[in-house]
């Protein structure tokens, strides 16, 4: 024997009720506004935050490698040529 399925409410039920209203609707235009250009001001501060923090590490990892280079032991600890291929 079949199951009856039972139906969904129907969204256009005129006795439910209204929607809250919202932030937004409660705010005034200029309100809104103002709170929009501060989120992109702070959402820009924080893309040249981040850009500055990573332009510092790439040169902190620039200067680190230089001066490996120049360290002879460091050089030749790291050594990866294998010099029986080039006999």
């Amino acid at each position: 024997m079949a199951k009856h399925r039972r139906q969904a409410p129907q969204a256009n039920d005129p006795t439910a009720q209204p929607k809250a209203a919202t932030l937004k609707d409660l705010l005034s235009s200029d309100v809104l506004t103002k709170l929009k250009t501060q989120a992109d001001e702070l959402k820009s501060l924080e893309a040249e935050r981040k850009a500055t923090e990573l332009k510092q590490k790439e040169e902190a990892r620039k200067a680190e490698k230089k001066r490996l280079e120049n360290d002879f032991e460091y050089l030749l600890a790291n050594d990866k040529t294998d010099w029986r291929k080039f006999k």
